[in-house]
């Protein structure tokens, strides 16, 4: 399969894209800094050097033409502010989704957060204040970018809200549900987790949240429903 990857550079992407071409599978990673390409041959795919904040749907479509699957891990960043986790993390997860449509990609996976739909909206206004109202305004952009996918009858979408991500090596075992215990979850298992449903096909239609646990990620995604 070739599955385009937003936000090709960050940790999970290059984690997928890695686990993808040791699959057999074409990973095509979208980057903003041409200067990133080099990190993702060596994580196995091939970069598309774009803007997400600069281009537009038939550009995007353009690109995709031919692909199996796209998969949504951009973000923002940490130190990106309010603004950019509207323009990244929701209307860039949207572009991508439009994007799709038109290229009649329909294989759609987001990497989402756990608890999105929590936030405060007295608090995820812009211009926000403090650093807890930026993270407020990240939650609603998640939120919203979620809630847009879900309306797509088209696409064959999967949301994945993971709980707190770390570095560690990954387990393979999971806990998954509509809604989990607050935990974390290394970025190396919901690399696994989008892999295995993209691969195996399941996890279709379903919104989960997706902390470390002690069901093979296999099993977990085979039988969650939404």
């Amino acid at each position: 399969m070739r599955i385009v990857i937003a936000g090709g550079h960050g940790k999970i992407a290059q984690l997928l894209e890695r686990r993808l071409a040791d699959a057999g599978h074409d990973p095509v990673g979208i980057v903003r800094n041409p200067d990133h390409t080099a990190d993702l041959e060596t994580a196995g795919a091939r970069a598309l050097v774009l803007d997400l904040e600069k281009t537009d749907v038939d550009t995007l479509a353009g690109h995709l033409d031919g692909a199996d699957a796209v998969v949504f891990a951009a973000g923002g960043g940490g130190g990106s502010g309010a603004e950019r986790k509207l323009t990244i993390d929701r209307d860039g997860a949207v572009l991508l989704a439009d994007a799709a449509e038109k290229a009649g990609v329909t294989r759609y996976v987001m990497v989402s957060a756990i608890g999105t739909d929590e936030f405060d909206p007295a608090r995820a206004e812009l211009p926000a204040e403090n650093d807890d109202d930026v993270y407020q305004v990240y939650m609603r952009a998640k939120s919203e970018a979620d809630a847009d996918l879900r309306r797509r009858e088209g696409l064959d979408w999967t949301i994945v809200r993971p709980g707190g991500l770390t570095d560690d090596a990954g387990t393979g075992q999971v806990s998954v549900g509509t809604t989990v215990e607050r935990g974390s979850i290394p970025r190396a298992d919901v690399a696994e987790i989008i892999a295995t449903a993209l691969i195996e096909g399941t996890a279709v239609k379903t919104q989960f949240e997706a902390v470390s646990g002690d069901v093979p990620v296999s099993d977990a995604l085979a039988t969650i429903k939404y």
